[in-house]
């Protein structure tokens, strides 16, 4: 009778193990699948792969190739010029009776450097331009980086104007100070 107690707890015990050994393989084999994948899409299985198909020259070919094509594309153009503006300073319309300024000094990249003199005959038109421009915006309209985007957008649409038939390709910012 001792006998069939050991039995049935022998039993037991190995139906439990017999039930945990085809959950643990399958989590390993998800395991080894999920690491796979992750080393494939981070680009850590590509040497492997390309070993394995022979795609190892195919690749330095388009290094070579995309390196001369960034060489050959258009970067800044070699004509370009730039002007520097004087400082600019005005009080913004702040409303509220509480007083803020504005300090602002940039640069104009000139599209032909041919085109330098006349845009320095230009320049009380367009510092005129920019001033009427800057007197009207308040503090809040300067803000962050989307306020820093549409200045140079009008700016850029107002020296446009004044400057022509000269180019003006951008606007830049040298300092600027909201008080």
């Amino acid at each position: 009778m001792g006998d069939d107690v050991d039995e049935v707890e022998m039993d037991g015990g190995g139906g439990g193990r017999s039930k945990k050994l085809p959950v643990v393989i399958i989590m390993l084999v998800l395991l080894l699948l999920g690491g796979a994948a992750a080393a494939y899409f981070t680009g850590l299985l590509q040497p492997v792969i390309d070993m394995l198909t022979g795609g190892g020259e195919h690749d330095q070919t388009e290094e070579v190739i995309s390196e001369s094509a960034i060489e050959e594309a258009p970067g800044v153009p070699e004509n370009v010029g730039f002007v520097d503006l004087p400082e600019i300073l005005v009080n913004l319309n702040a409303g509220g009776g509480k007083q803020s300024y504005l300090k602002i000094r940039v640069s104009l990249e000139v599209a032909d450097q041919a085109m330098l003199p006349q845009i320095e005959q230009m320049m009380p038109r367009i510092v005129d331009n920019f001033q009427v421009y800057l007197r009207e915006l308040r503090p809040e309209d300067l803000a962050g980086s989307e306020g820093m985007f549409r200045l140079r957008e009008e700016l850029l649409i107002r020296v446009s104007a004044a400057a022509k038939p000269a180019k003006i390709n951008d606007v830049l910012f040298k300092e600027m100070l909201v008080q």
